[in-house]
């Protein structure tokens, strides 16, 4: 309109052909439209995202649901976003505090893996974001378990801080399948933590998920959704085309260190969702 340009400075008549949130953004840049298909990302917060053709719920209201970007009356394409608060804001957390701009992201995954799967029993639970809708909306907080200075260096933290938000993202995933979603592979974007092999391959292995890293990302899905609707590409699949694998995270057989230390984790979890009931109550 000719109020919109003059606001904005930009010319009268351009296209305003497509809109979305971020998560669907991703998806579409991942390719992720159809039943079945699930994307995710971990940045300052997590989403898992997946596509089914109905309308579903998950009793508890622990999931969003959104119109996905190729919703149609008759093919219908529901969204179902799984949020974790404290994801990438967590290890940014744990930079800061322990070099900040003196260390890299890859010097800190260096030093996690020189430690153990389950960080030598050191357990994070990266709730220090706000409250958690997978949680029942409930504020557990962030909180560092069974710390032992004789024994635990800033590398066990590291490692603790990728398990823990591992973790929750396979706790999440368990609800996912509890809706009856499948997850058989998780298409991700390439600028988040599954950069991090540790945090990828806890993922892999805990959900038994093969896990592709794709060269994109969420903005480049909101340009190419744009290119879609203003006519450039004849259908998002175009609009998509072909993105390049840039790693690929694949179930291991041996996994009994991983689900050790998953199950002490979710023990630590659900005592303090109890406690908290409890004192609610």
């Amino acid at each position: 309109s000719d109020s919109a340009a003059e606001a904005l400075g930009l010319p009268t008549g351009i296209p305003l052909s497509y809109r979305a949130g971020d998560q669907p953004n991703n998806a579409l840049s991942l390719n992720v439209l159809h039943p079945g298909e699930l994307a995710a990302t971990g940045g300052t917060s997590g989403v898992v995202y997946g596509v089914v053709d109905e309308a579903t719920f998950d009793p508890q209201s622990r999931v969003n649901g959104f119109l996905h970007v190729n919703h149609q009356k008759d093919s219908p394409r529901i969204g179902i976003l799984l949020c974790i608060n404290g994801a990438g804001i967590q290890y940014s957390w744990l930079r800061k505090l322990t070099g900040g701009e003196n260390i890299s992201y890859q010097a800190m995954g260096d030093e996690a893996a020189t430690i153990p799967v389950g960080s030598d029993g050191l357990f994070i639970l990266p709730f220090g974001n706000g409250a958690e809708r997978m949680l029942g909306n409930k504020e557990v907080g962030a909180q560092i378990h069974n710390l032992n200075f004789n024994q635990h260096s800033r590398a066990n933290l590291y490692r603790a801080g990728l398990e823990g938000v591992a973790f929750y993202f396979v706790y999440g995933l368990e609800i996912l399948q509890e809706m009856g979603l499948e997850v058989n592979k998780l298409k991700v974007d390439s600028q988040n933590l599954f950069r991090s092999p540790i945090f990828g391959q806890t993922i892999a292995n805990l959900s038994g998920a093969t896990i592709e890293m794709l060269d994109t990302n969420g903005a480049v899905g909101a340009a190419r959704g744009a290119g879609y609707g203003a006519g450039i590409y004849e259908s998002l699949e175009e609009a998509v085309g072909q993105q390049k694998v840039l790693l690929t995270y694949e179930p291991e057989m041996d996994t009994e260190a991983y689900e050790a230390a998953y199950k002490a984790w979710k023990t630590i979890l659900e005592k303090e969702l109890v406690e908290q009931e409890v004192s609610t109550t």
